[in-house]
């Protein structure tokens, strides 16, 4: 999915849905904030503290790309140290 556009991550979460409404499972390893909001994701954080399950919300990828959307200004600043 690193090489989609947000309409085809959109589109293959469609796909994803529909297969999982017939019986199938994945496992998917992304640091994509939309293909993560999959209503029915368990989000499993991979860290020095062992493994847990996580919030959308509360992943680092939902909350870059939240602050970032909300205000690239202040990103920048932050990011370029102004």
């Amino acid at each position: 999915e690193a090489a989609l556009s947000p309409a085809r991550q959109l589109a293959f979460l469609a796909l994803i849905h529909e297969y999982v409404e017939g019986g199938a499972q994945f496992v998917i390893a992304t640091h994509s904030p939309i293909i993560m909001a999959y209503p029915r994701a368990r989000i499993l954080h991979f860290g020095s503290d062992g493994i847990r399950e996580q919030a959308y919300k509360e992943t680092e990828h939902y909350r870059i790309t939240r602050g970032f959307l909300e205000s690239p200004e202040r990103s920048f600043r932050e990011l370029f140290g102004e």
